[in-house]
């Protein structure tokens, strides 16, 4: 009985999110899980001592009817997300409690949510390439297998279609497990991916974790955590390769700012937590590649006002081993994926993990767009004509290059009436090489624009009259 009453407290305070309790036996440490309210349905969890006998805890869920004097108990643990096979083909909230409105759960053993990254002597250092099927990313962005790649971007530049679509292409291909984790998701979004991922069939090996834009700031906080320690389960336990989807990880450091702001802490440059750094870096740290399996990351990074400094986009930058970086004015000039060329980079693109082949073709081709974004102005100003021939000639090239690595994505058909193209690295390559060799110089820009491999040229370019190349080419 004194050990029941030893776990009890009282609400000191009520602050919106953040609530004191006092304790007067022994203080329940930091990150436990405290239960209070009608039904304990309102969960806190505590994130500072403030003395001997007070507590300073952020609620996880609404503090509707929360009143001073209440009683609190102490759960004597951390926060815990379900783990097992049971969770597969399920969607969950950051308690672990199934949201699809399915049969409960079954088979599933319950983990705490904070779980220090895998040792160095445990990381695997073998370096292979990820096909996404995606052009523009599989030749000039490599992902790697185990590694984190970010999809940098402003708003409504294509994130989530992108995301959406490496899903689509890869959870077919991908034999291990995916895992999508929707950080301050829009409710729309995670339903609409819901109805997609169970039409495709790909549903029973994927996993999918909400923290909802609408829910309390520490809720969205804690969902990455939750959706890490359920893709551990598979790497270390089931020992396969995982790939974890998070969508969006700007929204987890806008949580942590949140919480921190809540706290009280005093707060750093543009008004982000003075521990943004730590907080990143023991999520990102998590994902891992070790002896006994992979846990590949794509993460797609809103930027702030297209601000490529901001402290949060810098922050994200560092851990990954591939940036994917949208631009606005590629979106607005009808190239999707609207993927920059000359800002995004890999780590993976060296000669010793693609082969001397494609480095050097993914190279040329970002030689060729760089000479044709520096002659832009001159043609803006004098026109094609005053360029010399060789320079019209890169013109020519890249402008068929930029219409070759578009193409059309399975999840936006209903949009679009284009069938989704899923392109191979060697057909990618092929066509790139084959459009640098000048082989396409006579054929209309617009016959490359929308297409899948480079022989779908044949057939688009068969009914298009001569004079449309010149049309084109006038129209810059």
């Amino acid at each position: 009985m004194e050990n029941k009453l030893s776990k009890l407290g009282t609400v000191i305070s009520v602050r919106g999110s953040v609530v004191d309790v006092r304790f007067d036996a022994a203080l329940p440490p930091i990150y436990t899980v405290l239960r209070t309210g009608p039904d304990k349905k309102i969960v806190i969890e505590v994130l500072a001592q403030l003395d001997a006998r007070h507590v300073r805890g952020i609620a996880l869920t609404p503090t509707q009817g929360l009143a001073r004097g209440m009683a609190v108990e102490d759960s004597g643990g951390p926060l815990q997300a379900p783990v097992g096979k049971g969770t597969l083909s399920r969607m969950f909230d950051v308690f672990g409690n199934v949201i699809d409105r399915e049969a409960d759960l079954t088979d599933v053993e319950w983990r705490s949510v904070h779980r220090a990254p895998p040792p160095l002597a445990r990381r695997s250092t073998k370096s292979e390439v990820f096909e996404t099927g995606i052009k523009a990313i599989d030749v000039l962005v490599p992902l790697e297998r185990g590694g984190k790649a970010g999809l940098f971007g402003g708003a409504g530049v294509g994130k989530t279609v992108l995301l959406t679509e490496m899903i689509h292409n890869m959870v077919g291909q991908h034999e291990g497990v995916s895992l999508f984790c929707g950080i301050g998701e829009r409710s729309r979004e995670g339903e609409e991916l819901y109805r997609e991922m169970k039409a495709a069939g790909v549903l029973p090996n994927m996993v999918m974790v909400f923290g909802q834009m609408n829910e309390l700031p520490g809720a969205r906080f804690r969902v990455g955590h939750a959706a890490l320690t359920m893709a551990e389960y598979f790497r270390d336990d089931e020992r396969r390769d995982v790939l974890l989807l998070i969508d969006n990880i700007f929204r987890f450091i806008q949580a942590g700012m949140e919480v921190s702001g809540l706290m009280g802490q005093m707060p750093s440059r543009l008004g982000y937590q003075p521990t943004m750094g730590t907080e990143l870096s023991q999520l990102e740290e998590r994902i891992a590649n070790t002896d006994s399996g992979a846990i590949t990351s794509i993460q797609a990074v809103y930027v702030p006002a297209d601000d490529f400094t901001d402290p949060a986009a810098v922050h994200t930058f560092s851990h990954l081993s591939a940036s994917i970086v949208l631009s606005r004015k590629r979106a607005s000039e009808g190239f999707y994926p609207a993927i920059d060329p000359l800002q995004s980079s890999s780590k993976m693109a060296t000669p010793g993990v693609v082969g001397s082949r494609h480095y050097a073709l993914a190279q040329e081709i970002r030689r060729t767009l760089a000479q044709y974004a520096e002659l832009k102005d001159i043609i803006a100003m004098l026109g094609l004509e005053q360029l010399s021939q060789d320079d019209r000639k890169v013109v020519a090239r890249a402008r068929r290059l930029e219409r070759f690595l578009t193409q059309p994505f399975f999840t936006t058909e209903q949009f679009t009436g284009l069938t989704g193209k899923l392109v191979s690295l060697e057909d990618s390559l092929d066509g790139c090489e084959r459009i640098l060799r000048d082989e396409f110089k006579d054929t209309p820009e617009s016959a490359l624009y929308m297409i899948g491999a480079i022989g779908e040229v044949k057939q688009k370019s068969k009914p298009e009259a001569k004079d449309e190349h010149a049309a084109d080419t006038h129209e810059l």
